[in-house]
């Protein structure tokens, strides 16, 4: 976690629509008087140029394409819709494939307007950007696309729209038009999105490897927004709802930090200093943004409502402040697909506002599936945001690790000078610790959230059982 990227400049205000989509959207004015180069430097010295150089005046930073999507249908429609949708072939969604439709429907690809059509399709998978109409290109990394079998497509025929239904087929969720049936080439979707074959691929098993061999692309039209009704959608805010929130805020800078395991105190830590150095730069009340992930997650992550509890608990316990502190979910499914998978996160959170992203060490990284290694280099996440296509905007804010100081008790920026004195606790030792109900050191994590981790693994125990097996700790 030694990296910060941040998105400063504005994007041309251009309009993108595929054929025959029907849409509404919402144009956020921008204005910046301070460029960057791709590095920023936060050593004091620059900072004090900055302060006598430069003035610093801010207003959310505009989506991607100058223009925020929703495809969610005028209530005044829906009815017809519903009706229109009993009426056409239709195809059953997965729980991801709800996940994606949710993303679509709220602007999170913005100016993406439905499930991916082939030359969408070619380019994400390609060049990881879409172009524009204007010739402009927009990031785009990470394939957003709806598999369909042999029969599901003989069902469709000629129709030119589908209904997609909930993944137990009793309510219609959405209509896809204008549509295109193409190839799945698995094969080629999977080497290009995550450098690898190699089996054991978590998303690759749950969503692709026995998905249909023909994608469905189209202009989406959700009939209403999608609800997961389990005691935390109020959490789900859309990237329009959360441009709401930072406006009455009065944020001129947001700063956003995707995580999907709980909070521990060097997270805070990161997220602190990185207020602090944004009001050196000349920012009168930035925001930050803690967005943890919220769709498809690996079968040993923390599951969403724990780690909703817990971070609730970090904010109780004043790790964080309430005040400038916004708590919300991001509803996309994870793909553990390294440097391409950031990009995605990245994109996302500048059609939700944020003009700076947190990135830390190996984001959306895993252990190589069969060898003992990680499957990414722990610093290419951060060097790609740097150079990647339509990502222009984004700049990388170098920050030093932050690792648990044996003499101040607490977690602490690393020193190298006194490496002894520093303790590197892993998210394997965390969840080993938590496991055995042993406490991690004092100042690792706030009490009230180490408590909701070890509940959860309470929860996990067999019915009945009234010890647990000691893990070995990692040293």
């Amino acid at each position: 976690m030694a990296s910060m990227a941040a998105f400063l400049a504005s994007s041309p205000a251009v309009s993108y629509r595929s054929p025959g989509a029907s849409y509404r959207t919402t144009t956020t004015q921008f204005t910046k008087s301070i460029s960057f180069s791709t590095t920023v430097d936060f050593s004091p010295k620059i900072l004090r140029r900055r302060r006598e150089c430069c003035s610093v005046r801010c207003g959310l930073i505009e989506p991607d394409g100058g223009r925020l999507v929703d495809l969610v249908v005028p209530e005044s429609r829906r009815d017809e819709k519903r009706r229109k949708a009993f009426s056409l072939p239709r195809i059953n969604l997965s729980r991801i494939d709800l996940e994606w439709a949710h993303v679509l429907s709220e602007g999170w690809a913005s100016p993406l307007a439905g499930f991916m059509r082939q030359s969408e399709f070619l380019q994400t998978l390609h060049f990881n950007s879409v172009r524009l109409t204007d010739g402009s290109l927009v990031n785009m990394s990470v394939p957003i696309v709806l598999a369909v079998d042999d029969g599901q497509k003989e069902a469709i025929g000629a129709s030119k729209s589908v209904a997609l239904f909930d993944p137990a087929g009793l309510n219609p969720i959405a209509i896809l038009n204008d549509i295109e049936i193409f190839k799945h080439n698995k094969e080629e979707r999977i080497a290009r999105t995550w450098g690898t074959t190699a089996p054991g691929l978590p998303y690759v098993e749950e969503a692709i490897t026995n998905a249909g061999n023909w994608l469905v692309g189209g202009d989406l039209e959700v009939i209403e927004p999608i609800k997961y009704n389990d005691g935390l959608d109020q959490y789900r805010l859309s990237p329009a709802q959360l441009r709401d929130e930072f406006s009455k805020r009065n944020a001129d800078a947001v700063f956003a930090f995707q995580l999907r395991n709980p909070i521990h105190n060097g997270h805070a830590l990161l997220m602190t200093d990185t207020r602090k150095r944004l009001l050196e730069m000349g920012y009168k009340n930035p925001v930050l943004l803690l967005h943890p992930l919220g769709g498809y997650t690996k079968a040993d992550d923390v599951p969403l409502s724990w780690r909703m509890k817990q971070h609730e608990k970090v904010l109780e316990d004043g790790v964080l402040d309430p005040e400038t502190t916004v708590v919300a979910i991001f509803p996309s499914p994870m793909h553990y697909a390294g440097p391409t998978e950031v990009q995605w996160h990245a994109k996302a959170r500048i059609n939700a506002g944020a003009n700076f992203y947190i990135v830390g060490r190996d984001p959306a990284g895993m252990g190589h599936p069969i060898e003992k290694r990680d499957l990414y280099d722990a610093d290419h996440g951060k060097m790609v945001l740097s150079m990647a296509p339509g990502l222009e905007r984004l700049n990388i804010l170098p920050f030093r690790v932050a690792a648990y100081d044996k003499t101040q008790h607490k977690m602490a920026f690393f020193d190298p000078s006194r490496p002894q004195d520093f303790l590197f606790i892993s998210g394997t030792k965390m969840r080993t610790l938590a496991k055995n109900r042993e406490n991690p050191p004092n100042g690792f994590m706030c009490p009230g959230g180490w408590k909701v981790l070890v509940e959860y693994y309470e929860s996990l125990a067999p019915a009945g059982s009234s010890s647990k097996t000691r893990e070995p700790v990692p040293v």
